[in-house]
């Protein structure tokens, strides 16, 4: 039997967020963290996890200095990290029942959609900002390359350290900014109305767009959070992440009338 595909919904109109609601959709989404924890800590486990297991890897190889574009290029991943979370903010605000089941399920039905595309997107520019974060390497480091930074911590110190250190994190920053504006409206609305990816992104762009500084803020909000959440050997992603995946659902629905 054929399945009928669902017809497209209308785009959502804009508003105007104002930078005092921030705070509000932060508590928002503590209380939603609160409310259903398991899933906060199972959905944040996978990336804790990974996080851990690249330490280790590159520590037994003393390359621990590759964290270091994987950190920076850390908050591309964060709405990424944040789909499953949607789920449990959605169903949390329309009073549906917490079910592993059905959580699970809804979060697979997505494979049949544009989260795919919207997932594909942000992980090819992930992988390409670790490749211009090792070419930014290479290039300012030039035969200092040569040396283990694990045991010469030092020479990121140096004049080209420095510099190389701050062209990188304002690539990492640019590429941050570039991936927030396609995904901040564009990952949840895609999940939550039947919208084609690239209207999803024009709307995020056109949301960013008309929320300057309020939209800055957030971001800058959601880098140093996932910062402080990595520093003590990703731990503290435990709770950053699921607050934050929380929070980005509330930050759509103030964002879309």
């Amino acid at each position: 039997m054929q399945t009928i595909a669902s017809p497209p919904s209308e785009v959502p109109h804009i508003r105007d967020l104002q930078v005092s609601e921030i705070p509000d959709i932060l508590k928002a989404g503590w209380n939603d963290f609160k409310r259903a924890p398991a899933f906060g800590l199972m959905f944040s486990g996978f990336y804790v996890l990974g996080g851990i297991v690249l330490w280790t890897v590159f520590a037994a190889q003393g390359e621990e200095w590759w964290l270091i574009p994987f950190a920076l290029g850390f908050p591309l991943l964060a709405p990424f990290a944040a789909m499953g979370l949607y789920t449990v903010s959605r169903r949390l605000e329309a009073q549906e029942p917490l079910v592993w089941r059905e959580v699970i399920a809804c979060c697979v039905s997505e494979k049949d959609r544009q989260t795919p595309s919207m997932a594909m997107l942000i992980l090819m520019m992930f992988m390409f900002w670790v490749f211009v974060a090792h070419t930014t390497f290479a290039l300012f480091m030039g035969l200092s390359a040569f040396t283990n930074i694990s045991s010469s911590p030092e020479i990121l110190f140096t004049g080209n350290g420095l510099m190389m250190l701050a062209i990188g994190s304002a690539i990492g920053a640019a590429f941050a900014a570039i991936l927030f504006s396609f995904t901040v409206v564009g990952l949840p609305l895609i999940m939550d109305r039947e919208i084609d990816i690239i209207t999803a992104i024009l709307t995020s762009m056109r949301a960013v767009a008309a929320n300057p500084v309020s939209m800055a803020i957030w971001g800058m909000v959601i880098a140093a959070s996932l910062f402080i959440g990595m520093l003590p050997v990703f731990l503290g992603l435990f709770i950053v992440l699921p607050v934050l995946g929380h929070a980005s659902w509330h930050m759509y629905r103030r964002l879309t009338a």
